[in-house]
């Protein structure tokens, strides 16, 4: 797969969804404009996770971007994307040593829809940056739904993972984009009862604080602060 995408880029250009310039899905100078995300350290993450970090605000060019990759095929933009979020994992504070890398599996049908499963590829870019042994540690249980386009509420109760024994291991675990950090959270508890003695969270992309209520007001929408988590009592999703 990582071979075939700079090939198809060639057979299949696309435009930039920032500035529509050839040939790939999400150009350098987009991607070097959008809003990164929150330095850290941040705020705590999602349940079970030790620590978090996202290159960039979900919105805008990068936003577009992924969801380029995922509906339209434009696999063009995952190498940029890829590489971005090792650049961002190399820039301090580290996460600490790492054993092994690995991602929350899409849903069989997404995989089979899509031809490929993104968080897959950008987990193995990252792993070959960083040195790190890539496996697939996560097993996506039958019957989940894809988060996809399900409401806020419904993600909050996140997907179902199996996980092949980590014992005493520290895993880092990679995907493309978290909302509420529920697939994390639930990746994470997997990890953790298959022995994991440290899980962190890497994704390209989260989503950025909403303005609204004050702290402590009832709110139904999808809050975050910080690349690394969000504020001790905040809901989460994917």
């Amino acid at each position: 797969m990582d071979v075939l995408i700079p090939l198809l880029a060639v057979l299949f250009p696309g435009r930039c969804v920032g500035c529509g310039v050839a040939p790939a899905a999400l150009c350098p100078d987009c991607l070097a404009r959008a809003r990164p995300g929150p330095a850290a350290p941040g705020p705590s993450p999602p349940p079970g996770v030790d620590w978090w970090v996202a290159a960039f605000a979900y919105e805008g060019a990068v936003r577009e971007g992924l969801a380029r990759v995922k509906y339209r095929n434009a696999r063009s933009a995952l190498p940029l994307l890829a590489d971005a979020l090792v650049e961002r994992l190399r820039q301090p504070p580290p996460p600490g040593p790492v054993d092994v890398v690995t991602w929350p599996p899409t849903s069989a049908g997404r995989r089979r829809q899509r031809g490929f499963d993104q968080a897959e590829h950008l987990a193995r870019a990252v792993g070959r940056g960083l040195d790190v042994p890539v496996r697939r540690s996560l097993v996506r249980r039958a019957g989940g739904p894809a988060q996809t386009g399900r409401t806020a509420r419904e993600r909050r109760h996140g997907p179902v993972f199996g996980a092949r024994s980590v014992a005493g291991q520290r895993v880092l675990v990679v995907d493309d984009v978290a909302t509420t950090g529920a697939t994390l959270a639930a990746a994470a508890a997997s990890l953790r009862s298959a022995g994991a003695t440290w899980v962190g969270a890497a994704t390209v992309a989260r989503t950025p604080l909403r303005a609204g209520p004050s702290r402590g007001a009832a709110s139904g929408a999808d809050r975050s602060r910080g690349a690394q988590g969000t504020a001790p009592g905040s809901r989460y999703s994917r």
